[in-house]
């Protein structure tokens, strides 16, 4: 029996094919009825060793000035891999005598584990504001070595360069896709015909694997509409969210990123979307969304499909910062191809509910201003 459990009726999708057996146990003992679609192969971490061993010679080469830290994982097999051809030593001197950046807790642990400290670690646990941190510096003649994530990361090298800087990219490993694609083809329609309530993505290579699999079926266009109206897209992380920022796709995501705090927050986002969302804004004002209706203090506000489009937006992550470009994806097709349109979109929607009610993030984007 499931009648009284927070997700009692709802039908979530899983695209994780690593720790799944919890994940799918914590929904299922909320009550949800769950449809696991693997977007990644069971074991999606393939090392080639002898590319691996060659990118260590490299780096032990010449000293390192920088080095930045993408994963944990990837950090750990790099430095058990340099142990087993005896390595270790003059990498761990290397990286030892650079200035360490690290995207995150996890690549931290790993760098900890070995003696390594970082100098510097962003709170969002998002490689971009690594890059933000460096912008703006000069880093004429640095030789800098950044570790890879499981995809490429040539454009942070290209942008690195165009800074002054020598980079050395290492590939400790590449993600693979599924070996099945079909239930991934099914979670496609699933999630195209509106089936779906909401899917988890526990990574980013995840989320693009299933925008792959709805292009080679010719519905990518229906699923991004169905997560833009109906079908929550829910992610354990910032890192993951902003692999939907270019399909204009909003997201929600816990405050930490972990399995257990993502199934929580579907605990409470999916009953309240059914009944319809409140948000509590700033000064007092409450603003209920309901399907197509929103109300603002009880009182309906009509408002035309782009300023809707930004709303929907904003409120998929109250009081989180989302950005232009992710926005401008949003709005509906016909809409001028510019941030321009993005900012007449926000100025319409606080035409409507007030000019406090959104806020402008400097250099970053917009968030709705929720109440604390």
């Amino acid at each position: 029996m499931t009648d009284g459990l927070p997700l009692a009726g709802f039908r979530i999708g899983v695209t994780a094919a690593r720790k799944v057996e919890e994940q799918i146990g914590l929904l299922e003992r909320r009550g949800a009825t769950v449809e696991w679609a693997p977007a990644l192969s069971l074991e999606p971490n393939h090392v080639d060793d002898d590319q691996l061993r060659a990118a260590t010679a490299e780096v032990l080469a010449a000293p390192v000035d920088m080095f930045l830290a993408t994963t944990g994982i990837g950090m750990r097999t790099w430095f058990d891999a340099a142990e087993r051809w005896g390595m270790l030593p003059d990498l761990l001197g290397a990286l030892g005598s650079a200035e360490i950046l690290a995207r995150g807790p996890k690549s931290v642990g790993a760098l900890r584990g070995r003696g390594l400290r970082e100098l510097w670690a962003p709170q969002s646990e998002c490689f971009e504001d690594v890059l933000e941190h460096l912008r703006g510096r000069s880093l004429a003649g640095m030789r800098i070595v950044v570790q890879e994530h499981g995809q490429s990361l040539s454009m942070v090298a290209h942008a690195l360069r165009r800074q002054g800087a020598d980079v050395t990219t290492v590939t400790v490993y590449r993600v693979a896709s599924a070996e099945d694609p079909e239930p991934m083809f099914k979670l496609v329609d699933l999630v195209a015909d509106r089936s779906l309530d909401a899917v988890t993505f526990t990574s980013a290579p995840a989320v693009a694997a299933l925008m792959e699999a709805a292009g080679s079926t010719g519905r990518r266009d229906e699923l991004v509409s169905a997560f833009q109206a109906d079908v929550v897209a829910s992610c354990v992380g910032p890192v993951t969210a902003a692999a939907f920022e270019m399909w204009g796709v909003p997201t929600i995501y816990p405050d930490r990123s972990r399995l257990g705090a993502m199934v929580k927050q579907l605990e409470t986002e999916l009953p309240s979307r059914r009944s319809g969302l409140v948000v509590e804004l700033v000064g007092g004002r409450q603003l209920l969304l309901h399907g197509e209706d929103v109300l603002l203090d009880g009182a309906e506000v009509k408002l035309s499909p782009a300023p809707a489009a930004v709303l929907n937006a904003l409120v998929a992550n109250p009081g989180n910062v989302v950005s232009r470009p992710a926005l401008l994806a949003m709005l509906p097709s016909g809409t001028a191809g510019s941030e321009h349109a993005v900012e007449m979109a926000v100025a319409r929607l606080r035409a409507a509910l007030g000019t406090r009610a959104v806020q402008t993030v400097v250099k970053r984007g917009y968030r709705l201003a929720v109440s604390s």
